[in-house]
């Protein structure tokens, strides 16, 4: 395990049966509460592109935003929220993912990004990967470019990234 993601590892805890029984939580409020493992996580995820600008970070509903607007801050961009059905106000574009049982939808803003845009895509946790594929579909309905999408937690168990096989993927710490 590389240094930092053995450090960052020490403010990540388990929580057991969160949400539900036989469930292991990822809880990483530790490391937002802790400004130097917050913001050394920042600077992991933004690193490539202070030199190789993208035109926007989008933040996945709720934590991404958490990260991705620490990120767009840092590397001097915008931020794309893309939310849960019915909560962005203007005209939208939708997606829909597989859960466990059942499916679940993202929206994003149909004039969020222009064609050949570059997009950063940011969240905190990848899991089955259901997420950041619908997120890359609506990324691409409007015509950006995904640079990379960047995750804090990576659940290798759980084979996200099968998912996303034509995506550039980057994940701090993995379980």
């Amino acid at each position: 395990m590389p240094e930092l993601e053995q450090e960052l590892n020490k403010f990540i805890r388990d929580i057991p049966d969160f949400p539900k029984p036989g469930v292991i939580f990822k809880d990483i409020t530790p490391l937002l509460q802790n400004a130097d493992a917050f913001c050394k996580a920042i600077e992991w995820m933004t690193e490539p592109y202070l030199q190789n600008p993208v035109d926007y970070v989008l933040g996945v509903e709720s934590r991404g935003f958490v990260f991705a607007a620490a990120a767009a801050y840092r590397l001097k961009t915008g931020i794309i929220p893309v939310r849960k059905p019915g909560k962005l106000p203007w005209k939208t574009l939708e997606a829909s993912y597989a859960l466990e049982y059942g499916t679940d939808r993202l929206q994003i803003h149909q004039d969020a990004i222009k064609p050949g845009q570059k997009v950063l895509i940011v969240d905190d946790v990848m899991a089955t990967g259901g997420t950041a594929a619908a997120t890359a579909k609506l990324v691409r309905e409007l015509g950006g470019d995904i640079v990379e999408a960047c995750f804090l937690i990576e659940l290798d168990f759980l084979h996200g990234r099968d998912k996303l096989k034509d995506i550039p993927l980057r994940t701090l710490v993995h379980y």
